[in-house]
């Protein structure tokens, strides 16, 4: 976030590094508010590796947030899952892993979560390219809301 201090830590380091900026008594940073990750293939100034993940955390004990960020290489990038620190950054792995391809090593279920189990490539990544064609799949079974709302207010008006 704009205006927040970060701290750029290296991958190796990163997951020592949030456990203790969660677990520190002092600063106690319990609260994961985002993550996200970058592709800086094309940026215009040279970064220490092609893709960044950043943790924007937040401290109520001092009313304050902090980035940390981690640079990653461009061949198989990976770094290991916080989902162990905060049950919320399982999702926001599985988006970085759907649209970056960025691994999250130790992560209990790192699928797909926008994209079709089919979808090949990571579409976020600068190189992707903008025309690619990506394979027909069949048609998934449609959802029938009426009858879902049906059984829901059943089950909440049991007669």
């Amino acid at each position: 976030m704009a205006g927040s201090p970060a701290a750029v830590v290296s991958a190796g380091a990163l997951a020592g590094v949030l456990a203790f900026l969660k677990d520190d008594p002092e600063t106690g940073f319990a609260f994961l508010m985002d993550l996200a990750a970058a592709d800086y293939l094309k940026f215009p100034s040279p970064r220490p590796g092609r893709f960044a993940v950043s943790y924007q955390l937040y401290s109520p004990k001092l009313g304050a947030r902090l980035c940390v960020k981690a640079y990653l290489p461009a061949e198989n990038p990976s770094l290991p899952t916080a989902s162990g620190l905060w049950a919320g950054a399982d999702w926001f792995e599985r988006e970085a892993w759907d649209m970056y391809g960025i691994r999250f090593e130790g992560h209990p279920n790192l699928k797909r979560i926008l994209m079709y189990e089919e979808f090949e490539g990571h579409a976020l990544r600068k190189d992707y390219p903008l025309g690619r064609m990506q394979p027909l799949v069949p048609m998934r079974d449609a959802i029938d809301y009426e009858k879902v709302r049906q059984q829901s207010r059943r089950a909440s008006n049991p007669s």
